[in-house]
């Protein structure tokens, strides 16, 4: 379920309240919008966009999650930080990525869609209610198919095969999230392939991540060669021209990803992305040239985003309440293009 603009709040404000998978709501749910949970472990994301600090830590500050029995005391939420250890949200390799996925198999629901699947996975050791102790053929199997898995995903994500994935046909620039709607569902098919596509790429998935309505939700693309097809590369030198009057009405924001771990660039300067919210050199004619490399241009420090030699990445623009020119396309955009 979208919050904010593009949900039932109407960016307004409000009470959602998480419904468990298989219960029914309480008797009473005046003033709460409803959302009725399908796992057990829920996800609740969101972005801040008031570029003041302090605004930003008074907004988080009136954000509350509490249990519905304790709704007469709620406090407000605390908000945890890692204290300097490696988080990830990927998932693990090998056989740790069968040990997980039998842990969560275990404290989740079946989804209908999924029970196909669960008969394929039990003939690999994987069942519910069951301990995972797979013999010997099924952990060769298992070893394979870890890897096999990885190598599709890579695959299908990076290279993407869907038709009219590029929102222009002469660039590289493609629909980073290509799922029609978060359920997955069109008329006679569930979209499989892109939903694998997304979901190694990322985490979560909402309505106004998918904006269909001018001002309003986000506009995600995502580039993933350069202007000659060629993987982006860390040690390499690139430029990015961001044509004027970009058709974003809150902002946009360009951030690169390590393509092994999905995660932020981690590089010397602890910093991904840049965003016109930044003081960016501008061109005459309105337009901005980012540039991507291990090394920053003389002069072009602010327009700069470092890379590491040695690791491939990638890059995602994003149209914060996107405007007419992003869906009509009469904005354009350039390639990626390496610098020699």
């Amino acid at each position: 379920m979208a919050l904010g603009q593009s949900g039932p709040d109407k960016g307004a404000g409000g009470k959602y309240l998480v419904i468990p998978p298989g219960s029914e709501p309480p008797a009473d749910t005046r003033g709460y919008y409803l959302a009725h949970a399908t796992t057990n472990n829920v996800l609740m994301g969101f972005r801040v966009l008031e570029p003041d600090p302090e605004k930003g830590k008074a907004i988080i500050g009136k954000v509350k999650v509490y249990p519905y029995i304790q709704r007469t005391k709620a406090a407000p939420v605390r908000l945890l930080t890692p204290g300097g250890k490696d988080w990830s949200g990927t998932q693990p390799d090998g056989m740790a990525y069968w040990q997980r996925l039998h842990e969560i198999i275990q404290r989740e629901p079946v989804d209908e869609r999924d029970r196909f699947y669960m008969a394929m996975l039990g003939n690999l050791g994987l069942e519910k209610g069951k301990p995972f102790n797979p013999d010997e053929r099924q952990r060769k199997a298992l070893e394979r198919g870890a890897t096999a898995g990885k190598l599709l995903a890579q695959s299908n994500t990076f290279a993407k095969r869907f038709s009219n994935v590029r929102h222009w046909p002469d660039r590289h620039w493609e629909y980073a999230l290509f799922i029609k709607d978060p359920s997955q569902r069109l008329e006679s098919l569930d979209q499989l392939w892109e939903r694998s596509a997304w979901f190694y790429e990322a985490v979560g998935n909402s309505k106004g991540m998918v904006s269909s309505m001018p001002g309003l939700g986000q506009a995600y693309l995502g580039a993933y060669t350069d202007k000659q097809d060629a993987w982006l590369d860390g040690g390499k030198n690139y430029r990015l021209r961001i044509a004027g009057n970009p058709p974003a009405r809150q902002f946009w924001s360009l951030t690169l990803y390590d393509t092994d771990t999905r995660r932020f660039v981690e590089n010397s300067m602890q910093k991904s992305d840049v965003s016109s919210r930044e003081t960016l050199q501008k061109n005459s004619d309105g337009s901005v040239d980012l540039y991507f490399g291990p090394t920053a241009p003389a002069g072009k420090e602010n327009n700069w985003v470092q890379t590491v030699p040695g690791k491939h990445w990638f890059a995602y623009l994003r149209l914060y309440a996107p405007t007419e020119a992003y869906f009509d396309k009469s904005w354009k955009m350039d390639d990626i293009e390496a610098l020699h």
